[in-house]
């Protein structure tokens, strides 16, 4: 709350300031380049194109407007050198008045792409440009300084930390060493978890944090005459190896990562990218047992279930949580059938309610009413707390009490040779078990006992007092919304169903 009232009433301002011209730095490894989302003026983020107009056009959302100040598309492949520097000098002349490009969370990433840049031609940039460019980022080192995101805490202040790490190695500042690597130190014992995922539990989160991370190493390996201290590499690379270890556990074996809390497609680095860039560094690592994530896998040769029986681990910061508890994902010989509704929108709507209330997962709704409250876009109320009962390589059971402790609400996942079998129970009350099918999957039969699929599984039911099937839409992308059928198992007290393959 402090911190809170502390944003709202300091108001750094940008201030350039003069610097002196460093050479380049020496990389380790080339970094990976961008998703191409910017070709001659025009820009293409979250899935929604337009041409630039200016630095702080919310036309299409505060999220487009923060990836246009983020700058990463200077480092999509292909983009000149010319090109790139064109928009350099355009966005100096005209951040003294682009609040939103003051921002902390879009100056530390563009700090970042901005060195990159730098970085990779270096050879091609005048004098007086280096120095001119420098004391931009300079000032916007300073400013992050004096802005770091205490209010917000979880992924924005360790992308500000990382920012002001790797701006201490470039500019050679070691006062700015000092503190980004005692601050850096600090956030990574916090928010990684000891199976290696982030806190916030979200991978497409824990995929965007890794490459930053693999970045930061990138950087003080390559250049250790310049840290403060050695230890900030040592306590990097045990981050790097945990956090890999998790991915390598997380991903379905096409890796790709389950799209559950606030997880998408096409905004972090693909898993593919993130092992290249990290075995390209030299780090060795192995896969993680998942534990305190609360992420699990029921996965034989033809199935992989991933079970969500976990809490909110960033207790103080839960934004990208959804009121999920006890829900999971199905796929068949590698193919999605039961899906998360995924994520199309941070903007503060109905439907980014939805997508983050129980209705929108593959668990069970009683009274209408969702098993957390989530609310205002991006908080947290009444959380459910989960009890995992059992957990084996073939069962899992768990409870919560999100619809109060009268009301506990206990499921079980058996892993079978042919299928997966759901049970669900509540001591009283009437409720629906939901079930969202990924898109293109047909329902061509139902009743109370049996549902048939268009991909030939079978859903054997025991204990629905009915069966419905509606139409919904889930988001892979953001602003994309696919349309999927539901189906709807209401019941009193237990339910169980058995998900068949032929």
């Amino acid at each position: 709350m402090i911190y809170q009232v502390w944003y709202r009433l300091y108001k750094p301002s940008y201030a350039p300031r003069e610097g002196h011209s460093l050479a380049c730095l020496p990389l380790v490894v080339p970094f990976p380049h961008k998703e191409k989302n910017y070709d001659r003026d025009q820009f293409t983020f979250i899935c929604l194109t337009g041409r630039f107009t200016h630095w702080q056009d919310i036309s299409k959302g505060m999220l487009w407007a923060y990836n246009l100040n983020y700058m990463d598309w200077l480092l999509q492949d292909g983009l000149s050198y010319e090109e790139g520097a064109r928009w350099i000098e355009r966005f100096i002349i005209d951040l003294p008045t682009n609040k939103i490009g003051q921002d902390p969370y879009p100056t530390a990433l563009r700090i970042i792409n901005w060195i990159k840049f730098i970085c990779l031609h270096s050879d091609s940039i005048p004098e007086k440009t280096r120095l001119d460019w420098e004391s931009s980022l300079r000032a916007q080192v300073d400013l992050l300084t004096r802005k770091l995101e205490y209010h917000l805490l979880a992924n924005h202040l360790l992308e500000d930390i990382c920012a002001l790490f790797i701006a201490s190695v470039y500019l050679s500042d070691e006062t700015l060493g000092k503190k980004a690597s005692k601050l850096l130190k600090r956030e990574l014992q916090a928010q990684i978890l000891p199976d290696g995922a982030h806190y916030e539990q979200a991978p497409m989160y824990h995929c965007i944090l890794l490459d930053r991370i693999l970045d930061c190493y990138n950087f003080a390996s390559a250049n250790v005459d310049r840290l403060n201290s050695k230890s900030i590499l040592e306590t990097l690379r045990e981050v790097l190896i945990t956090m890999l270890g998790h991915l390598d556990s997380i991903v379905y074996r096409d890796g790709s990562i389950p799209l559950v809390n606030d997880s998408a497609y096409g905004i972090a680095l693909p898993y593919k990218g993130l092992r290249t860039y990290a075995q390209n560094l030299g780090i060795d690592w192995g896969p993680i047992p998942l534990g305190a994530s609360g992420y699990r896998w029921l996965r034989n040769e033809s199935l992989e279930a991933l079970i969500d029986v976990g809490n909110i681990m960033a207790t103080y910061q839960p934004g990208h949580t959804h009121a999920d508890s006890l829900s999971y994902e199905l796929r068949i010989q590698g193919q999605p059938l039961v899906v998360d509704t995924g994520i199309s929108t941070y903007d503060k709507t109905p439907r980014r309610e939805y997508e983050r209330s129980t209705r929108a997962h593959n668990t069970v709704v009683i009274d209408g009413r969702s098993s957390s409250q989530t609310w205002g876009g991006f908080r947290v109320g009444r959380r459910a707390k989960t009890t995992l009962l059992l957990d084996t390589d073939s069962r899992i059971q768990a409870r919560h009490d999100g619809y109060g402790k009268s009301c506990i609400y206990e499921r079980e996942f058996a892993l079978m040779e042919n299928g997966l079998k759901v049970r669900d129970s509540i001591p009283h009350n009437h409720a629906v078990s939901l079930l969202h099918l990924a898109p293109g999957i047909r329902v061509l039969s139902t009743s109370l006992t049996e549902v048939h699929i268009s991909t030939g599984a079978i859903i054997e039911i025991s204990g629905a007092t009915e069966v419905r099937v509606t139409e919904d839409y889930i988001s892979r992308y953001y602003n994309r919304k696919e349309q999927v059928f539901v189906i709807e198992f209401f019941f009193s007290k237990d339910i169980e169903y058995y998900i068949r393959i032929s």
